[in-house]
């Protein structure tokens, strides 16, 4: 099996919290997680089809998750011997429900056929959704009571993920706890949502030299937005509570967002000349509701984790990131 990175532990830091494989590492929340993994004491693994750039103290694993047989993993799984396994694997942003459907419901099956195979038995911490939740009224708080009817196909698949989780965790083949993200903003959030792409046009309109239009749908709903490196906390704090074991945990920031807000906010940060547009819409993609706030007293209480991060500290990383990137040499992704 080919890697990229030494077995032994890297120079300069102390890895005695073992090792944790970490599935999508290169994706946007599987780097900040791997991070924040790293920064705890663990040593990496990061699993992925494309090594892009990781950091020389993480080893490298290729592997198509999607389509890796069981046997795969359970030998990675078996030769690494993880205290953890964390999957940031998966798709969002898809406009296919099939390739949803493989990333987000397959790849966790046979995740969890490896592990009840393997020899070890590492903690799994499964990164869901909240659109895994049926939408709520205005005034409504999210929590892990919550009915469960998904509004779109990233929701159902995600869902199903979880549920598969869930059912392993009861019936013993797996150590498992399901963290359900809210909407997450940092340091290279993806193009594809709204925030990247208005980053993604006040950056084209500062290289021609002109004011940029920054065209958007209509901005009518509100969101809760969590940080990138609260959520990494988060999942090393379930890593290491046993009591989370099985359960589901809220992972968001506890305040509905109007996105108008957000978007303002990243426009005057990024100091750039520019004019927003509304355009209208033909036909929306979902049918979300236009307000969500999620209840994290779950998390505070199995995970002794909180919030710590602002609006203004993601969007702030999100620009600097996005600006660096176009200026220098890019940052992997």
């Amino acid at each position: 099996m080919p890697e990229v990175g030494a077995l032994g532990r890297p120079h300069g830091a102390d890895r005695g919290s073992g090792r944790v494989l970490v599935l999508g590492a290169t994706g946007f929340v599987g780097r900040h997680v791997g991070a924040a993994l790293e920064q705890a004491g663990y040593e990496v693994l990061a699993v992925a089809r494309h090594p892009r750039k990781t950091p020389a103290s993480w080893r490298f694993h290729p592997m198509d998750l999607a389509d890796a047989e069981p046997r795969a993993l359970v030998e990675l799984i078996d030769e690494a011997g993880p205290v953890g396994v964390v999957n940031a694997a998966g798709e969002v942003w898809s406009p296919t429900a099939d390739r949803m459907h493989r990333s987000n419901q397959l790849l966790v099956e046979r995740l969890l056929t490896a592990l009840a195979a393997a020899g070890p038995r590492p903690r799994l911490v499964q990164l869901g959704s909240v659109h895994e939740y049926s939408p709520q009224p205005r005034g409504v708080w999210l929590t892990e009571c919550s009915p469960e009817e998904p509004a779109t196909d990233y929701g159902r698949t995600k869902l199903h993920g979880t549920r598969t989780v869930l059912r392993a965790a009861e019936s013993g083949t797996a150590d498992a706890v399901v963290l359900r993200l809210s909407n997450v903003i940092g340091a290279g959030t993806p193009r594809g949502s709204l925030l990247g792409q208005v980053a993604a046009q006040l950056l084209e309109g500062a290289a021609e030299g002109r004011t940029a239009e920054v065209r958007v749908s209509p901005l009518r709903s509100s969101r809760d937005f969590v940080d990138a490196q609260d959520v990494s906390r988060a999942v090393v704090a379930a890593l290491r509570s046993p009591g989370a074991g099985g359960r589901v945990v809220n992972i968001a920031s506890g305040v509905s967002q109007p996105v108008r807000d957000m978007v303002d906010l990243l426009m005057s940060i990024s100091g750039r000349p520019a004019r927003l547009v509304e355009r209208p819409v033909a036909q929306s993609r979902g049918t979300d509701t236009d307000w969500m706030a999620v209840d994290v007293s779950a998390a505070r209480t199995l995970l002794d984790w909180q919030p710590r991060r602002t609006p203004r500290d993601m969007v702030q990383d999100l620009w600097q990131a996005a600006a660096g990137q176009q200026d220098g040499p890019a940052a992997g992704g």
